[in-house]
């Protein structure tokens, strides 16, 4: 969940090493820190905080060198500061490493290691790594890290430089993403492509169990047993001023505004107009596999799991198969049962997930076909999953997720109406007529967009809160869940979200004179159940706000205090835009709070470890 980047070439090191990480900053920023090759031998510069802490900290001693390691850490072992930042070194201060991911058995190693004399300066696991490699280095940094590694569990990406070997720079993946980076004259590796496009478009994605070896003309790639690797280059087109804001204040607000775009991407070749149905030539399930599917469950986390919760609905009502949501960190240790005729969905955005990635593998470890749904080709769980479902959102940088949440609704919604097509539980008008509904979300949520003050203005008065509910019924419960994780997870307000019909079973004791309360009401079949539900906490002091369709605005105004309006769509279809109202609504509330928006405490992008 660290992000780690590396150069080795002729250019100024440490501005790459910089660089590449501020592209990076969104998977952790307790601390930073580069170490570079210099005239004086391996010189390492770390500081607690922001990357800025660091880039003030080298202002009046760069350090200069052909090549180097960077580091941005989200904290797991070992508080934020800055011994416990990497680069870390043995004791000679010879060997430096960046690591991504966690060492689990660390303590036993750093036990054993300090029975042997060796002293360690941090709390953190990643240390023991470079005191390995240094007692295991006999003239060979590349041997010397097969070996190292050989004593470790766990996860890690690492990046590796020894004084003794100036000339190379070495990589190391194990269930953490890392990229190598291909140049003229100078190769680079990176934990996400983002970090090193700016100097190239060529990468080679390590696998699990490989490691490369860098010098500044070559890139050779093995197995950690030694074995050369033959691999295909990939070309990437992205465009690099997707990666920026856009004049946007916040890439937060500048993602929400993407959604429409997002929603035409992930829906771009996937719908055959001509015979108003779905097409997705990309799964390899067969006709027969998909009439004997049984059971669904879908597995993932945060936001991810509550796109699944849409999407539950989504298979239940269009396919009618029955479907179980689960929190990926929860499924391996619940015994889920799995037989050949359960197809398993895992979510993610990154793609690299662990919880989502460990319970992939114990899908597939017992017999069940996985269904990945995923923005990242080339990622860890869209390799290992069966088939694959990629959403088309284009890089998303806020820690807190938006457009890759809606499009995976896109792609639930897209994936329902073919099981549908093909078990034949919808038929043909039935499907043309929730695609026509979906080729408009993108201009719907565009034109509500386009009148966002009275979002704005309500967010500033719940910003005065400490603690507000959200309620809601069906679809606009799965909704709520997502809108109050938002909220809590940006603005820092205690926040919870309720199926509205629980409400006297218990929730209503914490209601009092004053509290908001934001409602969904975009179920018409349950419309006026959601009313009673209203008005029960409007008996007991709470200040409602509504959010529902023009047309009931006059008539929910008679119980509530507010009400904003959002565009009409089926039932079914309804998050993909009331969502946006909320993910609005927290936005709003933490600009008025004054808190950096795109990099919420304690939070990272790419949750790597479990």
């Amino acid at each position: 969940m660290c992000g780690i980047v590396g150069y080795i070439g002729n250019k100024n090191t440490q501005e790459i090493l910089l660089e590449g990480l501020s592209k990076l900053e969104y998977r952790g920023y307790d601390s930073a820190g580069i170490a570079v090759f210099t005239n004086d031998g391996l010189r390492v510069a770390k500081a607690k905080g922001r990357l800025a802490n660091l880039e003030a900290k080298l202002e009046g001693t760069p350090l200069i060198g052909s090549a180097g390691i960077g580091h941005t850490r989200w904290a797991t072992h070992g508080k934020p500061s800055d011994v416990n930042s990497h680069p870390h070194t043995d004791e000679s201060q010879k060997f430096s490493v960046v690591h991504n991911g966690i060492i689990e058995n660390y303590l036993e190693l750093k036990e054993e290691m300090m029975r042997e004399g060796h002293t360690f300066r941090s709390e953190t696991d990643t240390e023991i790594v470079s005191h390995l490699i240094a007692r295991e280095y006999q003239g060979d940094i590349v041997k010397a890290v097969q070996k190292a590694i050989k004593y470790i569990r766990g996860a890690f990406a690492l990046g590796v430089l020894t004084e003794y070997e100036p000339e190379k720079l070495v990589a190391v993946r194990q269930a953490s993403p890392l990229v190598i980076g291909v140049g003229e004259g100078e190769n680079f590796i990176g934990s996400d492509i983002p970090a090193i496009l700016k100097y190239t478009r060529n990468v080679y994605i390590l696998e699990d169990g490989e490691m490369a070896v860098l010098t500044k003309d070559a890139v050779e790639l093995l197995t950690i047993e030694g074995n050369f690797i033959a691999r295909e280059m990939i070309h990437v087109d992205w465009d690099a001023v997707t990666a920026e804001k856009g004049g946007y204040e916040h890439f937060m607000l500048k993602e929400i505004h993407e959604q429409p775009k997002a929603y035409r991407d992930t829906m771009l070749g996937r719908i055959d107009h001509a015979n108003h149905q779905v097409v997705l030539p990309e799964l390899k399930l067969s006709v027969e596999q998909i009439k004997n599917i049984r059971n669904v469950h879908i597995v993932a986390c945060g936001t991810a799991y509550n796109a699944g919760l849409i999407g539950r609905t989504v298979i239940e009502q269009f396919a009618r198969i029955p479907v179980e949501n689960d929190v990926a960190s929860e499924y391996r240790y619940r015994s889920p049962i799995i037989t050949p005729e359960t197809l398993v969905i895992v979510v993610s955005q990154s793609g690299e997930t662990a919880d989502t990635l460990a319970a992939l593998r114990e899908a597939r470890a017992n017999g069940a076909h996985v269904l990945a749904i995923t923005n990242v080709v080339g990622s860890s769980i869209a390799r290992d999953a069966d088939d694959v479902l990629v959403t088309l959102a284009g890089p998303e940088i806020a820690v807190a997720s938006t457009k890759a949440y809606t499009s995976q609704l896109i792609a639930f919604y897209l994936f329902g109406l073919y099981l549908a097509q093909v078990r034949g539980t919808m038929n043909k008008e039935e499907v043309a007529h929730v695609l026509a509904a979906m080729e408009a979300l993108p201009e719907q949520v565009e034109a509500m967009l386009g009148q966002a003050d009275p979002i704005k203005t309500y967010a500033e008065h719940i910003a005065k809160h400490k603690h507000l509910f959200f309620i809601g019924r069906g679809q606009d419960y799965a909704v709520v869940q997502e809108g109050s994780l938002k909220l809590k997870e940006i603005s820092y307000i205690h926040s919870e979200a309720y199926a509205a019909g629980e409400l006297k079973h218990g929730t209503l004791a914490l209601i009092e004179e004053g509290i908001p309360v934001i409602s969904l009401v975009t179920q018409e079949s349950v419309m006026e159940k959601t009313v009673s539900n209203i008005k029960e906490v409007k008996a007991r002091g709470a200040e409602v706000l509504a959010i529902s369709y023009e047309e009931h605005a006059a008539e929910l105004l008679k119980s509530v205090d507010h009400v904003i309006t959002i565009p009409k769509t089926l039932p079914i279809l309804t998050a993909a835009i009331s969502v946006v109202t909320l993910q609005l609504l927290a936005y709003y509330a933490s600009l008025a709070l004054g808190h950096d928006v795109d990099k919420p405490r304690n939070l990272a992008k790419s949750v790597t470890v479990e």
